[in-house]
């Protein structure tokens, strides 16, 4: 019994909590400004899009950008414990 409280608590020291953010028409289809979401220890931002495409599947229909900690993200970004995603849909200029 003892090892596996053990096992379960270094379970969840591996995860981390990502802040996300959704913006214009990304908050209307989560129904939700913002989420936090626990993942594993080393995931990517192209995790966290992944989870939310899977959560949110009319995310599909639009063009989007992400962004870590206020910085444009490509998805490859290596994610820590308290960052911030932020789901955004392409801005166009004029």
């Amino acid at each position: 019994m003892v090892s596996g409280s053990c096992s379960q608590q270094n379970f969840v020291a591996r995860l981390m909590n990502i802040q996300v953010l959704f913006f214009g028409a990304t908050a209307a289809i989560a129904g939700f400004r913002r989420i936090e979401l626990d993942m594993p220890s080393g995931a990517h931002a192209r995790d966290v899009y992944d989870k939310l495409l899977a959560k949110y599947p009319r995310l599909k229909a639009h063009r989007l950008n992400l962004s870590v900690n206020q910085e444009y993200a490509t998805g490859e970004e290596m994610l820590n414990n308290g960052d911030e995603l932020a789901v955004f849909t392409a801005v166009s200029g004029g």
